[in-house]
């Protein structure tokens, strides 16, 4: 057999660094060839063009000129359809044999839509998970433009299945963003708390929240009651941008004002193993990333999941939920640094796998025959 292409499509410093692990493993597969189409916020200085991260990695990168203009939602729409066109006209000098797509963005629907109508076999990432809002309808419709699913959970295959796709389509490989973190040597205490100028003897926070697509207007309130509630308890903080998504520029604008504090430090994005890392040393974790959902529990790191993003999720016992509410978010991070509490977290599992996601996706793609009976599905019932 000859070497096989896969196109992975990644727009965002998340999906890439939760992905890396297992684009190096694709790499390393002697049948397997990998290639990226590099796209949204990769490409724009604001978010820190962090597209200078993948060129790192010495990957072959397609540039997809489609970024996030506004701060709307009409902007999120016109990208999707951008990506749509771009990537199309491009799968005529890539000719992948594969795509590859993760979670439920709008570049990975643009990927899914362009597979499906070119009849390139789409293999998807953490379909059948449980979110809310755009994410959650948008990462069903992935589920049914794509071939291959690698589901992270046996509750999310059931969830695939349930949706009318062949049993024999469906694999559960856990979650790739657990890779680097059972896989890789991460930075010392001594080297990341060095780096970042943090004190072990005192709580440290980090902070990634994001807007919730319900509630684009409220976004940079929100935005501001989590970072009222840190300014009140005045522990050391680490606050990373959120994403280029509708309402993400009010939080930004937010962000910058409480910058100023001296026990606050806001970066536009970190280098996966600096995140990891300084994961591994934090107190707490506060906003609505899927990583306080998915790697968090790896770390025994206490969580406040704010709001309805992550609503439906899997969660681990190291998660505790707030809302919108400055004095919510004070009393759960109080609760997160209670000592009763880390002794209750210190034993949870997981429930997203043991990080060995990436070898398993390889072997899966090298040995799919790309045939009528892959391209052509119905419903199964």
């Amino acid at each position: 057999m000859k070497t096989r292409k896969i196109l992975y499509i990644s727009g965002t410093r998340a999906d890439y660094g939760l992905m890396r692990k297992t684009l190096l493993s694709i790499r390393r597969h002697p049948k397997l060839k990998i290639e990226i189409a590099v796209t949204g916020m990769h490409l724009m200085p604001e978010f820190g063009r962090t597209i200078n991260e993948i060129k790192k990695d010495g990957f072959k990168i397609h540039k997809i000129e489609a970024i996030y203009e506004r701060d709307s939602k009409e902007s999120m729409a016109n990208f999707v359809g951008k990506a749509i066109k771009l990537l199309a006209k491009e799968m005529k000098k890539i000719k992948p044999d594969m795509i590859l797509i993760l979670g439920d963005r709008g570049e990975m629907l643009a990927g899914a839509v362009v597979g499906a109508y070119l009849s390139i076999p789409v293999a998807h990432i953490h379909g059948g998970d449980v979110t809310s809002t755009v994410d959650e309808f948008s990462r069903h419709a992935i589920t049914k433009l794509s071939h291959i699913h690698f589901a992270a959970t046996r509750d999310a295959a059931e969830r695939i299945k349930k949706m009318g796709e062949n049993s024999w389509r469906i694999f559960v490989v856990g979650a790739p963003g657990l890779d680097g973190i059972l896989n890789e040597k991460l930075f010392s205490k001594k080297e990341i708390t060095g780096k970042y100028n943090l004190n072990l003897k005192e709580p440290i926070l980090l902070v990634v929240q994001h807007p919730c697509g319900s509630e684009i207007k409220k976004a940079g309130k929100q935005m501001q009651e989590t970072m009222e509630a840190i300014r009140e308890l005045g522990f050391q903080t680490i606050v990373i941008y959120p994403n280029a998504d509708a309402g993400g520029r009010e939080m930004i604008k937010i962000i910058r004002k409480y910058g100023k504090l001296p026990f606050v430090r806001v970066f536009k994005s970190l280098p996966r193993k600096d995140y990891l890392s300084l994961m591994k040393v934090a107190s707490v974790m506060v906003g609505n990333s899927s990583s306080g959902i998915i790697e968090s529990s790896s770390f025994c790191l206490p969580t406040i999941n704010i709001g309805e993003r992550e609503k439906g999720r899997e969660k681990a016992g190291n998660v505790i939920e707030a809302d919108h509410k400055k004095a919510e978010i004070k009393k759960a991070i109080l609760r997160a640094l209670d000592k009763k509490f880390l002794a209750k977290v210190k034993k949870i599992k997981n429930p997203y796998g043991r990080g060995l996601a990436g070898p398993h996706i390889a072997q899966i793609l090298a040995r799919l025959n790309i045939n009528k009976k892959l391209l052509e599905k119905q419903i199964t019932y």
